[in-house]
């Protein structure tokens, strides 16, 4: 069996970067570049978090062009944006699109003990054609600037062969989580995501508002607390809503993902303001590091 994704060169020292599902289970990696050289890599770091994967070649630096990596904070709905990859085994194509949305959440392929995946945060939405293929290649801005790296699409439609095709709904890492993730994947093999330990709405119902007297359905409402994790030890309690973390307002569940994975680091300690039964209260939370499942599946 084989599979095909696509990927970018890092550095001149040979890292790229492409997602773990492309590799998962792999025995061999053969890297293709446009120039025509064909390569074995070598599998130096994985996230199944964010579905990251780090691969080395080894090539010299002449034969190597690594890409800008951008600032995706700065990215806003409606702007342009542009996917490379091989989508069903086409090299180097090209679509284009705009940003659909910024701060979404994934499933990640990393499950809790209780078999629950993880959320992945600060996911860009995307309406560039995505397809299998192109997991793991780039999504730039018009300066050429990598802002995101291509995940999955959402779909009901299928091709002859039972694969996805795109319908407009693609999702891409944002580039900020991966200028985090990638140096400690080179260095160490892994990285260590903040861990709080609660279960919360992807947004607010009204139903659940109006049940805890929430005036407005903004913030991160928790539905439940892993004993003994941060979040119990901080007090946090079921039917809280988190309002803010340092001073930043929280939307929803998502918008404090993308605060936590871009700024925060397991022991770090944050300052949040929570809703609790009509008041307004202040706590204190050291996080802890999530946990990685030993399957990755």
């Amino acid at each position: 069996a084989q599979g095909t994704g696509s990927g970018f060169v890092y550095d001149t020292d040979g890292h790229i970067i492409t997602n773990y599902h492309v590799v998962d289970g792999a025995t061999q990696i053969q890297v293709a570049f446009t120039s025509g050289i064909k390569v074995r890599g070598e599998l130096v770091g994985t996230d199944t978090d964010s579905d990251l994967a780090v691969i080395k070649v080894d090539l010299p630096a002449n034969e190597l062009t690594p890409l800008t990596l951008g600032n995706s904070d700065t990215l806003r709905v409606g702007q342009t944006v542009v996917a490379i990859g091989n989508p069903f085994g086409l090299t180097g194509t090209m679509t284009t699109g705009i940003v659909s949305s910024i701060g979404r959440t994934l499933d990640s392929l990393n499950l809790s003990s209780t078999g629950q995946a993880f959320a992945a945060g600060d996911i860009i939405q995307t309406d560039a054609a995505i397809n299998p293929g192109n997991s793991g290649g780039p999504l730039l801005n018009l300066a050429g600037e990598v802002i995101g790296i291509n995940r999955a699409i959402s779909t009901f439609n299928t091709n002859q062969d039972a694969e996805p095709v795109n319908s407009g709904v693609g999702f891409a890492i944002s580039i900020n989580i991966v200028k985090r993730v990638v140096p400690s994947l080179i260095a160490d093999g892994t990285y260590a995501y903040p861990y709080l330990g609660i279960s919360s709405w992807p947004d607010i119902p009204l139903a659940e508002a109006e049940r805890i007297g929430l005036e407005k359905t903004i913030g991160a409402m928790i539905t439940s607390v892993v004993p003994g994790g941060p979040a119990d030890e901080a007090g946090l309690q079921a039917d809280d809503v988190i309002l803010s973390v340092d001073g930043n307002e929280v939307l929803n569940f998502s918008d404090m993902l993308s605060y936590l994975f871009n700024y925060t680091s397991p022991g770090d300690t944050v300052d949040l303001t929570v809703f609790r039964s009509g008041e307004t209260i202040e706590l204190q939370m050291t996080l802890g590091a999530r946990p990685v499942s030993t399957s990755g599946e």
